[in-house]
């Protein structure tokens, strides 16, 4: 029992860490060290074992870092190029009212979100047309903010540039593509029931049908306000300086390309490629973009911001990850939950709890990811009997699971580093009401509806009434009997 909670301790250390407030650059290095030491001691391992072991877990993750350095490129250009600013424009010009200026704001930031990949950036771009919008027209101010902060998450768990949805992906071994695919249905059908919601609420509260502009509201934040924004999100104030002054509707045609090539199948890197060309190449028509040589410096900040925190991170805690498999350190939690669950759903299920747990204490949704993930792709394939492809469609909802349960329940945890996010961008672009963490939650039935219906519908076995959700139902899948989980670990 002692060995077994010693080589659990680098997570308990890592949650520590991130919970106390470290980076997760510091905290993943100082506990992959740890992790070494506790191998040499309980597994006996030498330190080239140690190091083999790091190493060969990151190089698996090479393909990843190549999407994740594009998907970054690519945000860059959306943001820069028009692209966003189109899509926000062709949605303002039907017209806002108090009534409809929350369901605009998440759909709006929905899309966004997708185009970009960026829950962080959409919020940023989003908070100070929409708040002030809101203003403007005489809407609800919680309200508003709950829908953009639950509609700015929308991409961040389907879209094909999300650095979350390449990540999950990657450390569940499935492909960006298909994980988009098997959640889709579901994705937009949790959309359309927030956006019923919100008007419902919107329309309960009363609220007065006067039309807002958009060029208004942006002409009304003050000078301090931009300063604040350029600091936090610099990106953002390009977007909202395009928005004021207008750009050609064909900008949206790049997010339109990337989704049409995403649907048929090409892989993850054509389709990021074929979106920061074509965002140039009209950009260039445009006039948005300047040059050839401007257009590459917005590829290089891209590059730079992918390299300088997330790819540098993830391959810290992928060593991590490897040395943690290589001395079983799961076991224990493996033991745990194959004991207490009686079927494949039941043991998917307690993923999903496990990925909401991992969340609130590492208030963190990429640490959580990245910690909780392995876990989850662990208890898996140590634990169920199924076919190739079956495992496949288990490691899709585990990567799902990740992801979702990362990006929307972030938003239900007031002390998760999202909350604090947006209440601090919130309270930066529309100094006229005291944000507290309630005023992302309150309303966010997005958040509510996307954790609550994920983890039901895997649980109850509902997710076979959505095409391609749901899971294999056994006996095509069940669980190792011991003495076939006792040859595996023999092996």
């Amino acid at each position: 029992m002692f060995f077994a909670l010693l080589k659990l301790s680098p997570v308990f250390l890592l949650a520590g860490l991130m919970i106390s407030g470290f980076d997760a650059l510091l905290a993943a290095p100082l506990a992959t060290i740890y992790a070494a030491v506790v191998a040499f001691i309980t597994e006996k391992m030498t330190f080239q074992k140690i190091v083999d072991a790091a190493v060969d877990n990151v190089k698996e993750m090479q393909l990843v870092f190549f999407i994740l350095m594009l998907a970054y490129a690519m945000a860059e250009a959306f943001m820069a190029t028009g692209v966003g600013a189109s899509i926000i424009t062709i949605a303002l010009n039907m017209g806002l009212t108090a009534k409809t200026v929350a369901v605009t704001g998440l759909m709006v930031t929905a899309i966004l979100s997708v185009a970009t990949g960026t829950s962080w950036g959409t919020f940023a771009a989003c908070a100070p047309v929409f708040l002030w919008l809101n203003h403007i027209v005489g809407g609800n101010i919680v309200l508003t903010t709950a829908a953009i902060a639950g509609g700015a998450c929308f991409g961040d768990n389907i879209g094909l540039i999300s650095d979350t949805t390449v990540v999950s992906s990657g450390i569940q071994k499935v492909e960006v593509i298909d994980r988009i695919r098997h959640q889709g249905i579901w994705s937009l059908l949790c959309l359309g029931t927030t956006a019923i919601l919100f008007y419902i609420a919107s329309s309960l509260m009363g609220l007065p049908s006067e039309v807002g502009n958009a060029s208004e509201a942006i002409g009304q934040i003050p000078s301090e306000v931009w300063s604040a924004l350029a600091e936090k999100r610099a990106s953002a104030v390009t977007l909202l300086e395009q928005v004021k002054s207008g750009v050609p509707l064909f900008m949206c045609v790049p997010l339109i390309l990337v989704l049409i090539v995403a649907v048929m199948g090409l892989p993850t890197l054509v389709c990021l490629g074929i979106g920061i060309i074509s965002s140039m190449l009209l950009g260039m028509v445009a006039g948005t973009v300047e040059s050839v040589h401007a257009f590459l410096n917005l590829v290089y900040s891209g590059f730079e911001s992918a390299g300088s925190w997330v790819i540098v991170m993830m391959m810290w805690v992928g060593a991590f990850g490897g040395i943690m498999g290589k001395m079983h350190a799961f076991e224990p939690i493996s033991k745990l939950v194959t004991t207490l669950a009686g079927s494949v759903r039941q043991l998917m299920f307690a993923n999903g709890l496990l990925s909401i747990m991992g969340n609130a204490a590492l208030a963190d949704e990429m640490a959580q990811i990245v910690t909780i993930g392995p876990i989850m792709k662990n208890l898996t394939d140590e634990n169920v009997m199924a076919s190739e492809e079956d495992m496949y469609k288990l490691r899709l909802r585990n990567a799902t699971f990740g992801d979702a349960l990362g990006v929307f329940g972030s938003q239900l945890i007031p002390w998760h580093v999202y909350v604090g996010f947006y209440v601090g961008i919130a309270t930066a672009v529309y100094p006229l009401h005291t944000f507290v963490p309630a005023d992302i939650i309150k309303y966010n039935f997005m958040a509510m509806i996307a954790v609550g219906s994920i983890l039901l519908f895997t649980l109850t076995g509902l997710d076979r009434l959505i095409p391609l959700f749901k899971l294999p139902a056994e006996p095509d899948v069940r669980l190792k009997t011991p003495e076939e989980h006792a040859e595996g670990l023999k092996v």
